[in-house]
């Protein structure tokens, strides 16, 4: 599911428990100042009406979505914008990390380029983003037609220790001062063995000149790991009840039988399809699902 043509196993965004941890409804939810987003932009902007937008996962960026934002303009033949979120890609580094912001500066976004009946689609930490764009209060009633959301519930989970110890490593390459990717894959080593996930990881490196330099912001995101398996809101304290679509990956457990009824409560009108991945892989089938939903 999602850009990559091989199955990662993951997304850094690893759920170590996914039954959905109850909290109180009386979470605050606050409105902290919105950043303005990076983007690609693809086709037309004369048609700023039905636009699709795309959210990428965590430690990812708008240019995993280069290949699948291409071929979604062209088969929709309406415009295509894929965003950077804060502290990720060419967006600006910023705290807090919360759904609630991260969902601000998509709102943000749309405000600034004057966009309506959009179609909103989120990939793992992007799709917990879409979400909660959904579910915001702000939301204009003319904003947002269609959801997509790619393999992640809104269930709060806490995350695996992989997700930390990727930060850690990317933090001791950083503070090494290594002149090489080399010396780089050779530290993510000691922590994962899949080529696929290392060479994802350092995609997020600013340059091969040394010394080595991430363009994420590492300190703040070791900072906001419980709030990265968080989700701002309980099961029925919000509903969008627009038309909207999960898809699931048969060889993934980021959806399954606990959070499915999580989801339900959220999303009234939503329907379920599965694709024969994991959490990233089957692109074509994937535009296909996406595509003939935002068509109907």
């Amino acid at each position: 599911m999602s850009v990559p043509s091989r199955n990662l196993p993951r997304d850094s965004l690893q759920i170590a428990s996914h039954s959905y941890q109850g909290f109180s409804s009386t979470v605050k939810h606050t409105s902290p100042a919105a950043v303005n987003l990076e983007y690609d932009a693809y086709g037309s902007a004369r048609g700023k009406s039905g636009p699709l937008v795309i959210l990428h996962g965590l430690f990812g960026s708008k240019r995993n979505w280069i290949s699948l934002a291409k071929a979604f303009e062209k088969d929709l033949h309406r415009p295509v914008y894929a965003l950077d979120l804060r502290n990720h890609g060419s967006s600006p580094h910023a705290e807090p990390m919360t759904y609630s912001a991260m969902a601000g500066d998509v709102l943000n976004f749309c405000h600034r380029h004057s966009l309506s009946s959009i179609s909103l689609l989120g990939h793992s930490m992007g799709g917990k983003v879409a979400m909660a764009m959904a579910l915001h209060p702000s939301l204009p009633s003319t904003l947002l037609s269609r959801l997509i959301v790619a393999d992640i519930s809104p269930a709060r989970a806490r995350l695996s220790s992989e997700f930390e110890a990727y930060l850690r490593a990317m933090h001791r390459i950083e503070t090494s001062q290594l002149q090489t990717k080399k010396e780089a894959q050779e530290i993510l080593k000691e922590i994962e063995q899949d080529p696929m996930v290392r060479a994802f990881l350092l995609t997020n490196l600013t340059s091969d000149t040394p010394p080595l330099k991430f363009r994420i912001p590492i300190d703040i995101l070791i900072g906001c790991i419980p709030e990265i398996g968080s989700f701002p809101y309980a099961p029925g304290e919000r509903q969008w009840d627009g038309k909207t679509l999960f898809i699931k990956g048969t060889k993934s457990s980021y959806i399954n039988k606990n959070n499915i009824p999580v989801a339900q409560q959220f999303f009234p009108n939503m329907r379920l399809e599965y694709l024969d991945a994991g959490h990233w892989g089957a692109p074509n089938e994937f535009k296909q699902l996406v595509t003939d939903f935002i068509q109907t």
